[in-house]
């Protein structure tokens, strides 16, 4: 690990400051926009406006790289940021603001590629896995730490929107002066949307399902703690547990997923969501177990985003793994589009336990479809190894940790993979044995 660090610090210390900048802007708008008299639908699109560019930012920042190079996006993308960061106080309009995280979510996107590539080629294949592990937990970091710096300045001054845009300027410093030169970007073929859902309807099913709840659970969160009368300091915290649990429950149900039908993991993790999703809603609970809650929820919906990538490439060649998983990543940033309006009128139809509602829903039809197609047919005999992965993470990112799953793997079967299928594995509609 320390070979790593020698070698990758500099891109991990700016992707950690890239983190904590967007951290802080995600949180403080939901509770800023509170302050200046935004309604809660009118926040719920302020939020949803972030994934959408995200989604485009996905699509269209590999071609920009190819035109340009990898230098000059990242440093146009994030001058952008840091001049739209400063933009949120000086026009308080939620249409303004709209806009503006259209454009933020799309600049972040391409950063994240950007950066994202430059950290794969730094790492030789003795080293790629702990760099990717070390880039993860950065990635957490940073997001955990932004919670904290929440309570530093006066949420209606200008302060919290200047402090995310020094620190997303100074990430620029260590990436493009890092002695590592600039690589060569090559995006992978995607596999068909049609044949994606041939393959793995509960892959493609979950992944709209799990953006609903990733965008409703980070978009949302804030808006929801200005609701219910929270202090800056105990919506930050709330914020901040959602990450510490999907740090904490990774590893655990990585473990898990190796040893049992992972449908089965799916379903009992989503089940469980539901209920507590439920519970809180229902239930007047005191901010310590709204804290628990929060750690729940987090480490739950992390864990099961990165189930639903495996057991889709349960089914595939190693071949077309990257090409399906960035299908995925797409559908799972389809549904992240409509998470937070969803979760902004439900919460308008039944208050700030909408939050929770809207999410167990969704936790509640996955559950649902992981039974059904259960009885469709069966496991897998043979599972790929599970990996980590966040639902930020860019398409980019999950290549590079399913390659270094499979070179895992290699090394432990003490066999070269010839891109079979796994024994036992056979796509939607074939002809089962």
């Amino acid at each position: 690990m320390l070979r790593v660090l020698a070698h990758s610090w500099p891109l991990l210390m700016g992707v950690m400051l890239l983190m904590v900048g967007n951290g802080i802007q995600g949180t403080l708008l939901g509770i800023r926009g509170n302050i200046e008299g935004f309604s809660t639908y009118q926040l719920s699109y302020v939020m949803a406006a972030y994934f959408l560019g995200f989604l485009f930012g996905s699509w269209a920042a590999p071609k920009m790289i190819r035109q340009v190079g990898h230098v000059r996006v990242f440093a146009a993308l994030g001058s952008l940021i840091s001049a739209i960061l400063v933009i949120y106080p000086v026009y308080p309009d939620w249409m303004i603001w709209t806009a503006l995280r259209v454009l933020a979510g799309f600049c972040f996107s391409g950063i994240y590629i950007t950066a994202e590539s430059w950290i794969n080629n730094t790492a030789s294949n003795e080293t790629r896995g702990q760099a990717l592990s070390a880039y993860m937990i950065v990635q957490m970091i940073g997001i955990i730490a932004s919670q904290v710096l929440l309570n530093l300045p006066d949420p209606t001054g200008f302060a919290l929107f200047i402090l995310p845009s020094v620190l997303v300027s100074l990430a620029f410093m260590p990436l493009l002066l890092a002695p590592t030169p600039a690589p060569a970007f090559d995006g992978s073929r995607r596999v068909s949307f049609a044949r994606l859902f041939r393959i793995s309807p509960l892959g493609c099913v979950g992944m709209l399902l799990t953006g609903g709840v990733f965008s409703a659970m980070f978009g949302m969160a804030s808006v929801w703690g200005a609701q219910e009368g929270l202090s800056v300091a105990q919506i930050s915290i709330f914020v901040g547990a959602i990450y510490v649990g999907g740090l904490v429950l990774q590893y655990p149900v990585g473990l898990a997923s190796d040893r049992m039908d992972r449908r089965k993991l799916i379903m009992g993790l989503s089940a469980a969501a539901a209920a507590v999703m439920i519970v809180a809603a229902l239930a007047p609970l005191p901010f310590p177990a709204l804290v628990g809650v929060a750690m729940v929820l987090g480490g739950i919906t992390n864990p099961v985003y990165a189930l639903l990538i495996a057991y889709t490439n349960d089914f595939l060649p190693r071949e077309q793994m990257a090409g399906a998983s960035a299908g995925l990543i797409f559908l799972n940033g389809l549904g992240a589009v409509f998470g937070p309006t969803a979760t902004g009128w439900m919460m308008e139809q039944v208050g700030p336990s909408g939050f929770f509602l809207f999410i167990g829903a969704l936790y509640v039809i996955l559950v649902g479809y992981a039974v059904y197609r259960m009885t469709r047919r069966a496991a897998p005999a043979a599972t790929g190894a599970f990996r980590g992965v966040t639902p930020g993470a860019s398409p980019l990112a999950v290549e590079a940790v399913l390659d270094e799953a499979v070179l895992d793997e290699a090394v432990l079967d003490g066999a070269v993979l010839d891109g079979a299928m796994p024994d036992g594995a056979v796509p939607e509609g074939a002809a089962k044995p």
